[in-house]
């Protein structure tokens, strides 16, 4: 382990990292913040989660979406979206 320490660059430049890792304050600051979670245990959603629901479409809607391949079911929910927007609320 003292070999790799040794090898170790005197600073890291990372443009994509979100904190400097070269200033201890900022490292400490930026793991603080951080919260354990164990394999399997998911975090707080960023966008609000869907709801499943059991639902039954002509064969002809489902072929079409399908037809359009991988992400299907993200193009429909779009669609139907796009729907409600454009027709507003009951």
């Amino acid at each position: 382990m003292e070999a790799a320490i040794a090898a170790a660059p005197d600073r890291i430049d990372d443009p994509e990292c979100p904190y400097d890792p070269n200033d201890a304050d900022s490292v400490a600051a930026f793991w603080a913040k951080g919260e354990v979670r164990r394999p399997g245990q998911r975090g707080p959603q960023k966008r609000p989660t869907k709801v499943a629901v059991t639902v039954r479409y002509s064969p002809e809607v489902v072929d079409y979406f399908k037809a359009t391949g991988e992400g299907w079911q993200t193009r429909m929910n779009d669609a139907l979206r796009e729907y409600v927007k454009q027709h507003g609320a009951p």
